[in-house]
């Protein structure tokens, strides 16, 4: 397998000419930042993001009745399998407080969000923009191999974030295992210090 290389063919975690396609932690709090500032749609949309690592459709297929306000959970229907599979993933608090606000007033079966792929692409896009983050990393798909990453430095078992991300296979979600991280950068640090 090569560096960053998914063994199923999925997106590597770096482009041809060697770009991360993931945002780090600096870019991750930036990013926050920027979106508290924005509508609370698109505040919430981005932490969403941010906090799940879901996809840009399972976002916009969240409904009200599956926000799990008791157990502090999203529940999503991973759209990337052809049957009908559902993922409970936990966010923050205020995250859940923010999104049944939204949900306030909807049916039950009614998306949070009435956009479009595009116009949830366009308000991250401008998120990150504000943010200062450019280049390959600057997308939804940044945001989502970000939590990868973010769950393969905080030691997160592989099982939970294959589970979290929906992932099919466990060798999809080993990807994040290989990318360099605070662990790694601490063996590097024992190595400088020996000379």
């Amino acid at each position: 397998m090569s560096y960053g290389a998914a063994p199923d063919g999925m997106a590597a975690l770096f482009d041809r000419e060697g770009g991360r396609k993931y945002v780090c932690g600096a870019e991750w709090g930036r990013f926050l930042a920027v979106a508290r500032r924005r509508d609370a749609a698109s505040d919430a949309f981005c932490r969403l993001l941010a906090y799940t690592g879901c996809r840009l459709s399972e976002a916009l297929s969240l409904t009200p009745e599956r926000l799990d306000s008791e157990t502090g959970r999203v529940i999503f229907r991973t759209l990337k399998r052809r049957r009908r599979v559902f993922r409970a993933v936990p966010v923050p608090p205020e995250l859940m407080k923010a999104l049944r606000a939204l949900a306030h007033g909807k049916a039950p079966d009614a998306p949070l969000w009435s956009w479009c792929r595009q116009t949830g692409w366009r308000r991250v896009k401008s998120v990150m923009d504000a943010a200062g983050i450019t280049g390959p990393q600057a997308s939804p798909k940044g945001l989502r191999h970000g939590f990868g990453i973010a769950n393969a430095e905080q030691n997160v078992p592989a099982a939970l974030t294959q589970r979290w991300m929906g992932h099919a296979r466990l060798e999809t979600t080993a990807i994040y295992q290989h990318a360099i991280g605070r662990e790694e950068r601490a063996f590097a640090k024992r190595l400088w210090r020996r000379h």
